[in-house]
């Protein structure tokens, strides 16, 4: 059997419904193929659900762009939408005198990049604001916010499909190639079928590199290695402790073991940085040993035996250990060569809240074609 479209999304979690939506919203014909039996089961699932304010990323780099104006965006679209979602702020705290610089130096960097809400707190004025908090000095990020990512999904999708997109589940891509008209992709499924599309978007998450490599007539060379980076999350059996997000200093892969809260107020910790080999979302309970002593850094007052092995995710990394964070990566024509291809690479955090921007770029991408 075989079929044709305007437009194929790959992938239906948070980046490819909201890309779904934007192609959609602006006349496209489009149809989103996920692989899986729901929306979003992998990465857009599997995270701290925070909208970021942009504190950490690389001045004039993409992630550091797009989270400033997609986390303004997402807050109106949530409010717009009803979509569940609470500007609770956060603290990153030192909790010695060498970190103190550090903190200081994320302020900058975050002022630089376009964040300019943050509040310096001495010792005193932490505590203030948390009680149950330990640290030698903090800042406050007022614009940092959770929110419930299946009900951003659910409403990604509600609009893609008012504006006339299709979504369908259990059809992966199995390969496909570059044609003089556009693209053939060869898709899997209960029933398996040949579809010919003028535009492709690769928005396949951890899978999007080894999905590009599956079509014939993309350049190899611009397709990224891909890494997997693990985090697992502990849950807090009992009240949170804080009213607020509270993260250390940040590190190389991640941003330390922070605590987040849900929108019922329950707390969980997370995520830890463990590079494998492949995708696999075990949480070993071990791993919560060094959890403990991690927390207690900022709250010393965790009792014994508090923590519960939660969930996993993994970031889809294009960097190895061993190398700087990559940026966010969005490969259109100008550079693999291919008209009608979107390539996403690399969309870890701040993802979520970069989608409504990156979905923006990619239809502007695709505006001529």
């Amino acid at each position: 059997m075989s079929d044709a479209v305007e437009c194929v999304v790959i992938g239906g979690g948070i980046i490819g419904l909201a890309v779904a939506r934007a192609l959609a919203r602006a006349g496209r014909e489009v149809l989103l193929l996920e692989k899986e039996r729901w929306i979003g089961q992998d990465t857009s699932s599997r995270n701290s659900e925070v909208i970021h304010a942009g504190l950490y990323y690389p001045q004039g780099s993409l992630k550091a762009k797009l989270c400033v104006e997609g986390r303004n965006k997402l807050y109106a679209y949530c409010a717009e939408r009803d979509v569940p979602h609470k500007r609770v702020g956060k603290l990153v705290v030192a909790v010695n005198d060498d970190e103190i610089e550090l903190l200081r130096r994320v302020i900058k960097h975050a002022e630089a990049a376009g964040v300019t809400d943050l509040e310096w707190l001495d010792e005193q004025a932490a505590k203030a604001m948390e009680p149950d908090l330990a640290c030698v000095g903090a800042f406050h990020s007022p614009s940092t916010g959770i929110v419930d990512t299946h009900a951003l999904m659910v409403a990604y999708q509600t609009d893609a499909e008012n504006a006339g997109a299709s979504v369908v589940l259990r059809s992966p891509v199995m390969g496909g190639k570059v044609t003089p008209q556009g693209f053939t992709l060869d898709i899997g499924g209960a029933e398996a079928m040949t579809l010919e599309a003028k535009l492709v978007v690769n928005c396949a998450g951890l899978y999007a590199p080894s999905v590009a490599r599956t079509i014939a007539g993309v350049p190899a060379a611009t397709i990224p290695q891909d890494y997997y980076c693990r985090g697992v999350y502990f849950t807090l059996a009992g009240k949170a402790p804080f009213k607020r997000l509270v993260y250390p200093v940040p590190e190389h892969a991640g941003l330390g073991v922070h605590l987040t809260l849900d929108m019922a107020g329950a707390a969980r910790f997370g995520p830890d940085t463990e590079w494998i080999d492949g995708i696999d979302y075990t949480v070993d309970p071990r791993r919560g040993d060094k959890f403990y002593a991690a927390i207690r850094t900022y709250w010393p007052a965790l009792p014994d035996n508090a923590l519960m092995p939660g969930y996993a995710g993994i970031r889809p990394k294009i960097s190895s250990p061993k190398e700087p964070g990559a940026d966010f990566m969005i490969a259109g024509p100008e550079t693999h060569g291919v008209p009608g291809l979107v390539n996403l690479f690399g969309i870890e955090s701040p993802g979520i809240t970069s989608s409504l921007a990156l979905a923006d770029i990619v239809a502007e991408k695709l505006a001529s074609a």
